[in-house]
């Protein structure tokens, strides 16, 4: 899996570079202006921070104006061109809504908000920066003598090491930027925080390392109104290496970690349970090759997720038999609707989904027994694209559910005693 690079241009006619890289809900990451995509990559510790963000969200990155594959010669710096910038990139990459990251891109992206919020679905602010005094002498000190200074920037940055890390990180600097321009970027102006806080009304995550100074994060989190405030372990000020929790709180953010416990007692209970698979796996790896099959496969994964969540359902946490996704329910009706969802997204990859309900016994975010078993073997009877259900779901669900039912007869599954008589479920008449 590798980002997919294209260009965009903002307002004032600045050429910008941004990525598509993994999938699921959108992610749109406004990077650090000393560091850039291409310049990150190459490093193993930030590929794999990427890697973990990407594998739940649809990651949008994007160089910051001034930088990296961006126009490098630009006059405008001001956090409102740069907002705009973000808009550019939400557009060209096709983003009606999404939750916006800001790595020490504070000012930016909340000035961004400020006017999108409609868009702006919610913010998350990384090691969050709102003081910002200018360094003159830092700035005269990178145009004097521009190795040694991102050679100390990144000594600076991982003053434990290890030296492979400073090095990389010093060359990603010098690859990302000029001298000139990262001058420009330590003159920038003191922003009025205290008038742009109360203004924010859309949720604001902010992440902090608990090592680091956090005086900045505090004020922050006690202006915002709708704002939360997490520290995460580890020590360098960048989110990498040391990624994991920032990514998990991320991810908890989002809602995209599945850990909300299933609503069944742990000494039994009723509920019902969907089953999907993705038909004739084996034969679309050999047809579309490993890498291929499992980023497609990755996107019906997170939208069979979502359709589950939307329907009034719980995806269960962990990984079920073969490429399947399985979801808890309280109501017959909203497994069904959600199934119908679910084919929905199988235009390319085509699903099998089953339904049963009947005892179970939850565990976290867990579940099992025999009604577990059957519903999955009721998957497995499917033909591409088709919704099976059984008898008891049907007759809960005959009257509420919209759809009518095709008897397709009894059959004897692998492991259950009785033979299960098995519905399809096809669009009402009407």
């Amino acid at each position: 899996m590798d980002p997919q690079f294209r260009f965009c241009t903002s307002a004032d006619g600045t050429r910008i570079a941004y990525a598509t890289y993994g999938s699921g809900p959108p992610l749109l990451y406004a990077n650090t202006p000393v560091l850039s995509i291409d310049t990150q990559f190459p490093i193993p510790e930030a590929r794999a921070y990427f890697d973990a963000l990407a594998s739940r969200t649809g990651l949008v990155m994007f160089d910051r104006r001034g930088t990296g594959a961006s126009q490098r010669e630009v006059d405008d710096l001001s956090p409102e061109a740069e907002a705009r910038d973000i808009a550019a990139v939400a557009d060209a990459a096709g983003l009606r809504e999404f939750t916006l990251f800001a790595d020490i891109a504070t000012h930016v992206c909340l000035t961004y908000v400020l006017g999108e919020e409609q868009r702006s679905r919610s913010l998350i602010l990384w090691s969050p920066l709102i003081e910002s005094n200018p360094n003159k002498e830092m700035a005269k000190a990178a145009l004097r003598d521009w190795s040694y200074f991102w050679r100390l920037w990144a000594s600076r940055l991982f003053p434990d090491g290890p030296v492979s890390l400073q090095r990389a990180m010093g060359k990603a600097y010098k690859d990302t930027t000029t001298p000139e321009m990262s001058a420009r970027r330590m003159d920038w102006r003191k922003p009025d925080f205290d008038a742009l806080l109360p203004r924010v009304t859309i949720p604001v995550l902010i992440i902090h390392r608990e090592s680091v100074p956090h005086q900045h994060a505090m004020r922050l989190a006690a202006h915002l109104s709708h704002g939360q405030l997490r520290f995460v372990p580890g020590h360098p000020p960048t989110p990498y290496p040391d990624h994991e929790a920032i990514v998990d709180a991320v991810f908890d953010f989002m809602g995209l970690n599945d850990t909300t416990p299933v609503s069944v007692a742990r000494d039994g209970g009723i509920a019902v349970i969907l089953f999907t698979d993705i038909a004739d796996s084996t034969a679309l790896t050999e047809r579309m090759g490993d890498a291929a099959f499992r980023a497609a496969s990755r996107i019906v994964e997170d939208g069979v997720r979502a359709a589950v969540r939307a329907h009034g359902g719980t995806p269960i946490d962990g990984k079920v038999i073969g490429d399947g996704v399985m979801g808890v329910f309280t109501s017959a009706a909203q497994a069904i609707a959600a199934a119908r969802a679910c084919v929905a997204l199988g235009q390319d990859l085509p699903m099998h989904v089953g339904i049963h309900a009947g005892d179970v016994i939850g565990e976290g975010t867990n579940v099992y027994g025999g009604a577990v078993n059957i519903a999955s073997r009721i998957c497995g009877l499917c033909e591409p694209g088709e919704i099976l259900v059984s008898q008891t779901v049907r007759d809960l669900a005959r009257t509420s559910s919209n759809v009518r039912f095709e008897d397709r007869g009894e059959h004897t599954l692998k492991g259950i005693a009785d033979p299960v008589r098995v519905f399809a479920v096809l669009p009402d008449r009407g």
